[in-house]
């Protein structure tokens, strides 16, 4: 099952590898060789979007936006073999590892966690809470959404889609569900970046699972299989191991990279601005 999704993140391109030559820019002004888009497993990058759009027209209704987001997302189940294979695999995982029957409600929060708690909480015959950023909360049972105040001290199972260094929980997800009384116990996600998360997630008291997690071992089976080359596979490798000094190394020896950046288009310009102004990697040193 797993080698069967880490198929389905590289056809989707959930996670993308960069040619060799060309790592991505980060919104942060730094640079690496992946980008982990796992929305895209809802089929592939043109219907995760179109579901995203249908998401921001209309999440401002919270009672009567979780039917919407049920109705379509199972449509996509019942439809797609990639999107169909990861709901699978979530609630085969969740089966084999926790007490269903001591979970009361699954939650997911806004936005991308709805990609998977919507049908996660269906196929597991469990009431969903959708949580919103601004730590609002509403009950979806049956097809009907209500306002909730009191969940008595309910068991709660988080579906995500992804998790990095936890903030969303810390910040939002924890939060909103002790604030109408209930407990996170366990979250599950479908990829785990390992940056932190986990153990941000254990000081708040939650268990973290995931279904992938991104190691070497991830890339070698996408390497194994087809999906990268050796020299991508080289470069991964190298920023898994050491993320600062790797692409540290690579700006030594392709000083042309920034040169053309801050002659590109606005984004990638705006990006290798804060590259410098951050003096991410010492450039400052090497820079001509």
């Amino acid at each position: 099952m797993k080698q069967e999704l880490i198929g389905y993140l590289f056809k989707t391109n959930a996670i993308r590898v960069c040619p060799k030559d060309k790592p991505f820019w980060y919104t942060s002004g730094k640079i690496g060789p992946y980008y982990v888009n796992t929305h895209f497993l809802y089929g592939s990058e043109e219907k995760a979007n179109e579901f995203l759009a249908l998401i921001d027209k209309l999440k401002e209704d919270k009672l009567s936006c979780s039917k919407e987001f049920h109705r379509v997302s199972k449509d996509n189940y019942e439809t797609n073999e990639v999107f169909k294979g990861t709901i699978d695999a979530l609630t085969a995982y969740a089966r084999e590892n926790f007490d269903i029957e001591g979970i009361d409600y699954i939650s997911g929060g806004e936005r991308r966690d709805w990609f998977f708690s919507f049908m996660a909480a269906d196929l597991l015959g469990k009431p969903h809470i959708t949580l919103f950023k601004d730590l609002s909360a509403v009950l979806y049972e049956s097809g009907v959404s209500k306002e909730i105040k009191n969940l008595n001290s309910a068991n709660i199972l988080h579906i995500a889609d992804l998790i990095t260094t936890a903030s969303s929980y810390e910040r939002a997800w924890v939060p909103a569900i002790r604030n109408i009384k209930g407990s996170i116990k366990q979250s599950l996600v479908v990829v785990d970046r390992l940056q932190g998360g986990k153990e941000v997630l254990k000081s708040l008291g939650v268990e973290s699972h995931a279904l992938v997690s991104i190691d070497p071992r991830v890339f070698e089976k996408a390497s194994e299989a087809g999906y990268i080359d050796v020299a991508q596979l080289s470069l991964v490798l190298e920023y898994i191991r050491d993320p600062e000094g790797s692409m540290k190394e690579f700006l030594k020896k392709n000083p042309l990279f920034l040169k053309q950046a801050l002659s590109g288009d606005a984004k990638t310009a705006q990006r290798a601005k804060l590259m410098i102004q951050n003096d991410f990697y010492q450039i400052k040193v090497f820079l001509i």
